[in-house]
């Protein structure tokens, strides 16, 4: 078990740190921001889908969080539900702690990260932050993206059902993954976010989510015989 969770915690932050690294060797943020400002304008980010993605592709969170809600609620009344409750439980506090406490108050509201379309590489005033540099809290809201968080929770999943269903489980960590991708190339294509934000919109949520599963125990379920 101590070597699952040394994986489960260190390889994020592997990926996280080399990641990091190597978008601020090869300056990508800019790079990427560059690709997508055309005559000092987002045309690619106005056009669909990705303006659509921008006004509601963060809706899928939302209703995953209710439907996780509700099953939890349900849990209490109907006994075949009560084996799901702990997942379900695990999916709403993921929701408020990842994408609502931390990402969105906790680091948007505070570390000061002015957005492509704001730096001066792309008409706006502000000089550029690599995502370790705080700016002035409440004057910059790019690092990371809220978009993205909500996207890359659609992947959370996995943590209720890895031991319940772990082909499941592992389907919908890639089809989220994917999402997520998605929305962070409309974010990045709007001038609304660099890269490395899209990458720690993800980080943040995924380390969340496990701090969480093992939190809550989810860890020590029973596997059901034959699953694989």
């Amino acid at each position: 078990m101590l070597n699952t969770k040394l994986l489960d915690f260190g390889v994020p932050l592997v990926v996280l740190v080399a990641a990091t690294a190597l978008i601020a060797v090869t300056g990508a943020d800019l790079k990427a921001a560059t690709f997508f400002y055309i005559n000092g304008a987002w045309p690619v980010g106005d056009a669909q889908p990705w303006h659509f993605l921008y006004l509601y592709g963060h809706y899928p969170a939302y209703i995953l969080g209710g439907a996780a809600l509700a099953l939890y609620v349900a849990g209490f009344a109907k006994s075949h539900l009560a084996t799901f409750r702990k997942g379900a439980a695990f999916m709403v506090i993921l929701l408020l702690l990842g994408p609502g406490l931390l990402v969105n108050a906790a680091f948007k509201d505070c570390w000061g990260r002015p957005r492509p379309r704001e730096v001066a590489q792309f008409g706006g005033k502000r000089a550029f932050h690599s995502p370790w540099e705080r700016g002035i809290p409440g004057n910059g809201k790019s690092f990371p993206s809220g978009h993205g968080a909500s996207a890359f929770y659609l992947a959370m999943p996995y943590f209720a059902l890895r031991r319940r269903s772990p082909r499941i489980a592992r389907r919908i960590f890639v089809l989220g993954m994917l999402y997520g991708i998605v929305m962070g190339v409309a974010r990045v294509s709007q001038g609304g976010h660099f890269v490395s934000d899209i990458l720690w919109a993800w980080g943040v949520v995924h380390l969340t989510a496990v701090a969480l599963y093992y939190l809550m125990g989810l860890d020590r379920e029973t596997a059901p015989a034959g699953r694989g």
